[in-house]
């Protein structure tokens, strides 16, 4: 492909794999930096050579590569918080004990069902100077849910919690997810265990939220129904933390929960408004620079509004550069325009490569620029409306096939009725978003009237109706899909050779693009091969419930006392092993699984003194004189599940210990897994 002589794809691309060297192989600062220097000397002396003679010309390109390489290794490592000394990673020693910290609340997240969520910056633990992003969970309580405000300073005395992976397979690792984002550790605190300071740090984060404070209580003031105020602030002003499931359900359905994240789509809405606002100005050089100031001052503007959250500050760069682009005139290469986009922002924000948001936000983009010409000419409709909806269409199928393979990898689902989602959006959204801004603005300064809040409010819910209806089509929505990394990089793989293909057929071209069809069906074969060539036997931490698997390849029996229809666990350990649940079954006080014995104690331990197993499972807190039966039956390993008392699990623990008898806690530790 053309695009991959540009220059900048090269650069951007070495950048890249340097910060994926540095995320997974965590050099020391030290050694980088030395590497860099040397880096650099090397660079700079092949520069010197290669105006002198041709010959250098080689070293010096692979020395400008090198440099590359080491910067973007370089820029993951000195944006990795834990390199700070005074993190407060390295200050906690022991989870179970209480600290005292100082922290400033500098973003709001989604409040769970028990806790207000908060992002925090640690500004001293024990009396000593820290720092590091941290996650703040208050439980929740009539006081606190509505005083706390970005900027607050708090003092508070509870135990932090570092990161854990996950407890069973298969899950989501929210951990990892975390510290992606350079965060380490949770807080969890009861109201009374929180003193909120007099002062307050005001950032900018401070200002954009006191704006978009007064401009909801406004709404509010001028009756703008809950449920419908909820999306409209996600919409406009970036904020998702009181839209109810069943709406980020019906949209995430319906292949239209980019709406509600104020991203691209949204950015990209203004610069077209704002530039038809600006279209009756002439086009003189002096108006022509004027016009660019305004559009990007607008562009973020509206960022800071939204919070400058991840994917509103890529989309506002992104678009920045577009404009940029626009104002340039022909010569600048929409590549170019990308590539810069995503290089600047990686430069300042490494960690965003391993956002979901960035991936697919990037990579949607890419394959609408790529892709969507190409299908355009497909059909070529004379009739101008047709013309719109059609254009429409082949953006949304470009990006989708763009976004399809990450969907799948991190959501293991995807909508197949987003074509007609979309030809009713995004024509909507024009008018949404134009109208929203208005309506924001006035609500702002409290003089929007009724009728046109009233007039937003009735769009919105229906939108909503139609999303809903979409949405309700669920056998239109491919769902448990499951795709491992090598699949995913396999499938875009056979997706490049196709379009490529395509785009000018030559013979060595459909070779190509049938060996990667071929290559990732033997992809997915492997897998469920591989799969289907396991047995194992599963002990799952789940609290209040004991669940047991047993799995023989492809057929997995379950055993516990309650219905898993709905279990989430037992449907990602099914989904992710390629397998289906033969039967589900109580569970016994006796198995056998590859020659060994296991003995499961409930709360009535009942078993035989001469029962002897090798594995002994508690589960529902029995009240079992451990040392008498380890003494009598030795078992190898004690193993005891979330379904216990705490206490009880750590009377048990040094039991074990005292016996010199492994113990496991799949409460600490995670699932348990005989293979």
């Amino acid at each position: 492909m053309k695009i991959f002589q540009f220059p900048l794809v090269k650069i951007t691309l070495f950048f890249v794999l340097g910060i994926l060297f540095a995320y997974f192989a965590k050099p020391s600062i030290n050694l980088v930096i030395g590497l860099l220097f040397s880096g650099y000397l090397i660079f700079g002396f092949t520069y010197y050579k290669s105006l002198k003679s041709n010959l250098f010309n080689f070293y010096f390109g692979v020395a400008t590569c090198v440099v590359l390489f080491l910067s973007g290794i370089f820029t993951q490592t000195i944006h990795n918080d834990l390199y700070q000394k005074n993190h407060y990673f390295h200050q906690i020693y022991a989870q179970n004990k209480k600290h005292i910290l100082e922290v400033s609340i500098t973003e709001k997240l989604k409040f769970s069902a028990f806790n207000n969520r908060f992002v925090a910056n640690v500004k001293s633990l024990d009396n000593k100077k820290s720092s590091g992003k941290i996650i703040l969970n208050i439980r929740k309580d009539s006081v606190y849910d509505s005083s706390l405000k970005i900027g607050n300073i708090l003092k508070i005395n509870a135990n932090v919690y570092k990161n854990k992976a996950p407890k069973n397979p298969n899950q989501f690792d929210y951990g990892k997810y975390l510290e992606n984002q350079n965060i380490f550790a949770q807080i969890y605190c009861q109201p009374n265990e929180i003193e909120i300071s007099s002062n307050s740090e005001k950032s900018i984060w401070y200002y954009t939220e006191i704006f978009r404070d007064k401009i909801i209580k406004n709404l509010e003031k001028n009756g703008f129904a809950k449920k419908e105020l909820a999306v409209v602030v996600a919409l406009i002003l970036g904020q998702q933390q009181d839209i109810s499931p069943d709406i980020l359900q019906d949209y995430q359905f319906a292949g239209a929960i980019h709406v509600l994240s104020v991203s691209g789509l949204h950015v990209g809405f203004i610069l077209l408004f704002v530039s038809f606002l600006l279209k009756p100005f002439p086009n003189t050089k002096k108006w022509k620079t004027n016009k660019l100031l305004i559009i990007i001052a607008s562009l973020w503007l509206f960022g800071f509004v939204a919070g400058l959250a991840p994917s509103v500050l890529r989309s506002v760069v992104m678009f920045s550069f577009v404009a940029i682009g626009r104002h340039l005139g022909r010569g600048v290469n929409v590549y170019n325009t990308i590539l810069v986009s995503a290089l600047l922002i990686l430069m300042f924000k490494p960690s965003f490569l391993f956002d979901v948001g960035f991936q697919l936000s990037y990579i949607s983009l890419f394959f609408i620029v790529w892709l969507q010409p190409m299908l355009s000419e497909l059909l070529v409709p004379k009739n101008k409306i047709i013309g719109f909806f059609w254009d429409i269409f082949t953006v949304s199928v470009a990006a989708q096939v763009g976004a399809m393979g990450l969907s799948i990898y991190y959501f293991n689902q995807f909508p197949g009725l987003f074509f007609i989602t979309n030809l009713v959006i995004l024509p909507a959204m024009g008018i949404v978003l134009a109208f929203g801004v208005i309506v924001m603005i006035l609500a702002f300064f409290d003089c929007a009237p009724y009728f046109l809040t009233h007039l937003l409010q009735q769009i919105i819910s229906f939108l909503n109706l139609i999303i809903a209806k979409i949405a309700s089509l669920e056998q239109f929505v491919l769902q448990n899909i499951f795709m491992n990394k090598t699949m995913v990089l396999f499938l875009y793989l056979m997706i490049f050779a196709i379009v490529i293909y395509f785009k000018k057929p030559k013979f060595n071209r459909l070779i190509w693009a049938l060996s990667t069809v071929i290559l990732f069906q033997i992809t997915i074969i492997g897998s469920k091969v591989y799969y289907q060539k396991q047995n194992e036997l599963v002990v799952f931490n789940e609290k209040k419930n004991t669940i047991i698997a047993e799995r023989f390849g492809q057929k997995t029996i379950i055993f516990t006392s309650k219905n898993i229809t709905k279990n989430k666990t037992i449907k990602q350990y099914i989904l992710g092993n390629y397998s289906t649940i033969s039967s589900q079954k109580k569970l016994p006080n006796l198995m056998f699984f590859k020659n060994q014995k296991i003995l499961i104690l409930d709360s009535l331990s009942l078993y035989n003194n001469g029962s002897n197993p090798d594995v002994l499972i508690i589960t529902k807190s029995p009240k079992l004189n451990l040392d008498r039966f380890l003494q009598n039956c030795q078992p190898k390993i004690v193993v005891a599940d979330a379904s216990n008392y705490k206490t009880y699990v750590n009377v048990w623990k040094r039991t074990c210990q005292k016996n010199n008898i492994q113990f496991y806690d799949t409460s600490e530790k995670g699932f348990f897994v005989f293979e």
